[in-house]
């Protein structure tokens, strides 16, 4: 198996994608659109920690991003 990917029923994590500046309407809403994409990111971020733990070679290196 090719851990440099991984398997294909196990892909990275994508990455969400950053609302752009006029998403936000300026009315205070709670939460905001940038709220959500922060707490989005976190836990992309999260989420591609536990895929990098999971694909670790038996050397213990990281996979390659």
């Amino acid at each position: 198996m090719d851990m440099t990917n991984g398997p294909a029923d196990d892909p990275r994590p994508e990455e969400p994608v950053e609302p752009d500046l006029n998403a936000c309407c300026g009315n205070g809403c709670e939460p905001c659109v940038f709220d959500t994409y922060a707490e989005e990111r976190r836990a992309w971020q999260q989420a591609v920690k536990d895929w990098e733990e999971r694909h670790r070679d038996p050397a213990g290196a990281a996979p390659a991003s």
